[in-house]
């Protein structure tokens, strides 16, 4: 089982957006000191459900502050950036942390970051297999050419190529967001591990693996592939005297952050978002995730492993709002819960 915070550098009502950061930074200091696996960072523009624009950059800087803890980006949007200058960036956080960077890449929403970066809703809607499939040939390739139509350009040499790392794998992991059976399928058939969202439950997170097995399988990808494909969960973590009291710490902060980061929202073309209800919203993550006393915490993460196969979990741990309060939680799940999954 490894099992890892969710950093959403969450800016809550009432606070300010270099607060919101300075959290996020803490807490994944706090959480290489108890022993947590790795650390996932999200990537919004624009609002403040997360203030963090640059989960790679976010990254290059908790690498450096840490010696031993994996650091992942959950996600890097790809349409909103050249494949090739996250490729870039990739590579060099690969090899100058000895290995443990880790890209997630997902495909967004058709928010207005599409026309202030000049991506189109085309990048959105169609483009993302040609982006992560000129991703992956940088990532994997010694030389590449862009030969599509959005990315056509001549063959140019991969510097710095990740394959150059001494003792380590020979290129940066790449994971994809997951939330639809195409997106399944597509990273499927390129032997590519998914991140499951928070707001999916244990049977349907199941259904996605078992979907992915079958359309890796027939994609042609090694069966020791496919068995050992490290899939991640995301989730929410409070741990607290009782669920009762732990839901209620989450309740109180969640709603408003949720209901001011959500609605801030602004789609590329004008169309109409249905938001998720913040007070029900809420609720449900406290149902479906490690929310309570440290034993009712690791159950819940032993069950969800057993019912879907993925023993990977990256959980938000800042659902307080507060600094102390987040550093105590990422402590308590080091120290306490991931003892009690052996």
């Amino acid at each position: 089982m490894r099992v890892g915070t969710f950093v959403l550098a969450a800016q809550f009502p009432g606070q300010g957006q270099g607060e919101a950061l300075h959290r996020a930074v803490r807490s994944a200091e706090v959480a290489e000191e108890s022993g947590l696996d790795s650390v996932w960072l999200a990537e919004h523009h624009f609002v403040p459900y997360g203030v963090c624009p640059s989960a790679v950059t976010l990254a290059a800087l908790l690498l450096g502050r840490t010696r031993r803890i994996r650091v992942g980006t959950a996600v890097s949007v790809l349409p909103t950036v050249h494949p090739v200058a996250l490729g870039e960036q990739a590579a060099l956080l690969h090899l100058t942390s000895g290995g443990r960077f880790s890209l997630g890449v997902g495909r967004g929403g058709p928010w207005v970051d599409l026309e202030v970066f000049g991506a189109g809703l085309p990048a959105y809607e169609t483009g993302f297999t040609d982006s992560l499939d000129l991703l992956l040939a940088w990532l994997r390739e010694p030389a590449v050419a862009g030969r599509s139509k959005r990315y056509a350009f001549r063959e140019v040499p991969v510097v710095p190529r990740p394959d150059e790392l001494i003792g380590g794998p020979a290129r940066p992991e790449v994971i994809v967001a997951c939330t639809s059976p195409a997106s399944v399928r597509l990273a499927a058939g390129r032997g590519l591990p998914m991140l499951l969202g928070m707001h999916c439950g244990d049977e349907e997170k199941a259904e996605m693996v078992a979907l992915w097995r079958r359309s890796a399988l027939e994609a042609g990808r090694p069966p020791e592939e496919v068995a050992d494909a490290g899939h991640v969960s995301a989730g929410v973590a409070q741990i607290g005297p009782s669920a009762a009291e732990a839901g209620e710490t989450l309740m109180k902060s969640m709603p408003g952050w949720f209901k001011q980061g959500l609605d801030a929202h602004m789609t590329v073309d004008g169309r109409e978002r249905a938001m998720r209800d913040p007070v029900a919203y809420t609720e449900l993550l406290c149902r479906l995730h490690p929310v309570g006393p440290p034993r009712l915490a690791a159950d819940r993460l032993a069950a969800t492993a057993e019912r879907t196969g993925i023993t990977r979990f990256a959980l938000l741990t800042e659902g307080s709002g507060d600094l102390a309060a987040t550093e105590e939680n990422v402590r308590r799940l080091g120290e306490d819960v991931l003892p009690l999954l052996g």
